[in-house]
This record gives structure tokens, C-alpha cells and sequence, in this order.
């Protein structure tokens, strides 16, 4: 099985992050601890590459297979549909997965990547090399094909030597036999693609072949990033990424009515203005999309928190808001009661009192009985 690191919550998101040929997982350091606020981030490494077993493929090998290894450790991690992320041949794996496999790929993003590698003659020309040499001058060069001028990360390099020659060869096979361009339109999950404008091996012209392809598909270009731009630069590719992936402001919105109703978010957003606009951008992305989309908690659990927290600093506005929420949550006025009689220990007899009146004044317009 392929070695992977697991972070974030199990019951969050899973979103798979694939590496690129000749690094290891250690690509995504700079990006992976951030999505995982939101997602359950599962990072893998090729065959050879990292703590994967070597013999996991062999000569001839294709991206399909690769593909196949990808979904394997996903069901050993019981997980059975998820977001996609990958870089180079990490993409070209995203790509197969999402025409081949389309009902386990939530969405995808492709990042410094190709539909094809220019064709066959120099990968089996770089494998042969690979096999008869092993990889100590390729990755003398790593730093020239990867990064703008003056820019290094020392582990993805060491990461390249240390990889086993037999391993990357039959990868450097299946970048040789991939081509997908045909195929393109059958991509149905909503798709990013992620270009380095300074990228030599796969410049924007080809993520560029593959938006205008992908029905719906979405192209950012990175300035100042090569071939590995979530290591270049990674703040942009994590911005880029957030605003694609599911624990956006679109499925905020959505749980956002769900939890405080039509009615007042229709205000809300009838209010808002050019000065507002981020703010309420802001709330819905991470408030909504990804803290209250969480399934550690129910909503139920969600509402008790929400109700002592907002008590505990007197915001008493916001609590009218969030005893109706609670009521919608499912809480009785009963429990609602309960959770105020607690702040009345921990929070101060004064702000319970105050939380008390509100609370009564929001279930009698509610339930139509004062109380």
C-alpha cells in the first residue's frame, strides 16, 4: 500500500493530495496543515518515492495504475468519495481518476500538470537513463527544473537522490504512455487548474488545453512559481485551493440558511455593501463552510456552544439570532433554559439574566407563548 500521512478531523472532508515524480509527500508542507482545518487532508507518496515500496509497480506501468494504488489506500482508509489534488504526475493521476472513476472524485484540482508530457521519446529516454545510471545526475538538476532561479527546498531535492532508480523509471513509463486530451470532456467534477508561469515542464499553455476542455473548469495562474508551486509559493496555491474546494462560501451559504433561515440571511445579504462584501464573504466561507459543516458535532452540540460562548461576551444580539438557530437545531425551549441556567454559574448571575430575557423574548415570538 502507499505510504500516506492522515491530518484534520476524521469526520471532515477527506481531500487526497498527490505528489509530483521525483518528491515525496513533503511537497504539500507548506499547504497541507492549513486545508486540514477543513478537510480530512490524506497525503500520499509514489511507489519508491518517500516510505512507498518500490515494488508496488514495475516496467511498463501506467498512470492508471497508479490511479488504482490511489483508490486502494482510499478504501483502506474507508473513504469513499473525495476532493483531488495533485501536482504534475500527482495531476495526470487526478485527471485518470476523474475520467475513469468519476464517482469517487468530489472535485478536482490539477496543479502544474499536463493532459499529456510532451509525448513519449524523452520520458523513455529519461527511464533508460534512470535504469542505467541511477538518479544521482537527474537530480543534480532537480533544482533548475523546478524552482526559479535562487529558490530550493532541500528535502524535495534529498528526496529526489533518495529515490529508488527502479521505481521512478517505471513512473517516468507511465508519463511516457499518458495522454488524455480526448478525454477531457468527460470530466464531470467541477475542476481547477493550477499553472506556474514560470513553469518549463508543464508551461500554462497546457493546464490552459485542459481548462478550455473541462466543461465549467476554472485556470489560476501562479507569477513567480515554477514546477512546484505549492512549495514556491505556497499562500497562493492555499488561496486558490480554499476558494475551489467544498468548505467554500457557496456551501457555507447553503448551511448558513439551513442553521439561521432564508429570512435572515436575506437581510443580511440585501445589507450588504462594497465595504461589507469581505466580511460576509469571510463568515460564510469559514464560519459556515468549514467550522459549522464539521460532523465532530451535531448542530445540536453546535447550538448548546454557540449559546454559552455568546452569553459568556454579553452578545446578546447575536443570541437572539442563535436561539432561533437553536430551535431549528431541535433544542426545546426547555433545553434552552438549561444552557442559560449554566451560564448563570460560569458566566455571572448578570449575564444570565440578560440571556434569560432574550431568550424569552425570542420563544415567545416563536412558539407564540410567553414564557
Amino acid at each position: 500500500m502507499l505510504d500516506h500521512l492522515a491530518e484534520g478531523p476524521a469526520s471532515a472532508p477527506p481531500l487526497l493530495l498527490g505528489p509530483s515524480l521525483g518528491t515525496s509527500y513533503a511537497l504539500w508542507d507548506a499547504v497541507a496543515p492549513e486545508l486540514s482545518a477543513g478537510h480530512r487532508v490524506i497525503r500520499w507518496d509514489l511507489p519508491g518515492h518517500g516510505g512507498s515500496a518500490a515494488d508496488l509497480i514495475g516496467p511498463g506501468a501506467t498512470v492508471g495504475d497508479l490511479a488504482g494504488l490511489v483508490l486502494a489506500l482510499a478504501d483502506s482508509l474507508g473513504v469513499e468519495r473525495f476532493a483531488y489534488a495533485g501536482v504534475s504526475l500527482g495531476g495526470a493521476v487526478g485527471l485518470h481518476l476523474a475520467v475513469h472513476h468519476p464517482d469517487r472524485v468530489s472535485s478536482l484540482a490539477v496543479v502544474c500538470s499536463s493532459a499529456h508530457f510532451n509525448g513519449a521519446k524523452p520520458w523513455e529516454e529519461r527511464a533508460a537513463q534512470v535504469r542505467a545510471e541511477g538518479l544521482a545526475r537527474l537530480a543534480d538538476g532537480a533544482e533548475a527544473r523546478w524552482f526559479t532561479p535562487g529558490f530550493t527546498v532541500p528535502r524535495l531535492v534529498r528526496d529526489h537522490r533518495d529515490a529508488d532508480p527502479g521505481a521512478y523509471a517505471a513512473c517516468c513509463d507511465a508519463l511516457a504512455a499518458f495522454d488524455l486530451r480526448d478525454r477531457l470532456g468527460d470530466i464531470t467534477a467541477p475542476t481547477l487548474l493550477i499553472a506556474g508561469r514560470e513553469d518549463p515542464a508543464t508551461p500554462p499553455a497546457h493546464l490552459r488545453e485542459i481548462a478550455d476542455a473541462v466543461p465549467g473548469a476554472t485556470l489560476t495562474e501562479i507569477p513567480g512559481a515554477s514546477h512546484l508551486a505549492p512549495a514556491e509559493r505556497p499562500e497562493a496555491v492555499l488561496a486558490a485551493l480554499r476558494a475551489h474546494l467544498g468548505g467554500d462560501a457557496r456551501r457555507g451559504m447553503a448551511v448558513r440558511r439551513e442553521v439561521l433561515g432564508d429570512a435572515h440571511v436575506d437581510r443580511a445579504q440585501a445589507r450588504q455593501s462594497p465595504f461589507t462584501a469581505r466580511f460576509q464573504d469571510f463568515i460564510s466561507r469559514y464560519a459556515w463552510g468549514e467550522i459549522w459543516t464539521d460532523e465532530t458535532l451535531s448542530r445540536r452540540e453546535r447550538s448548546l456552544v454557540t449559546l454559552t460562548a455568546l452569553v459568556a461576551h454579553g452578545h446578546y444580539e447575536e443570541l437572539t439570532l442563535h436561539v432561533r438557530a437553536a430551535r431549528r437545531n431541535g433544542l426545546t425551549p426547555d433545553e434552552i433554559g438549561a444552557v442559560l441556567l449554566q451560564t448563570a454559574v460560569y458566566c455571572g448571575v448578570p449575564a444570565a439574566n440578560s440571556a434569560f430575557a432574550t431568550a424569552q423574548r425570542v420563544l415567545a415570538e416563536e412558539d407564540g407563548t410567553p414564557r
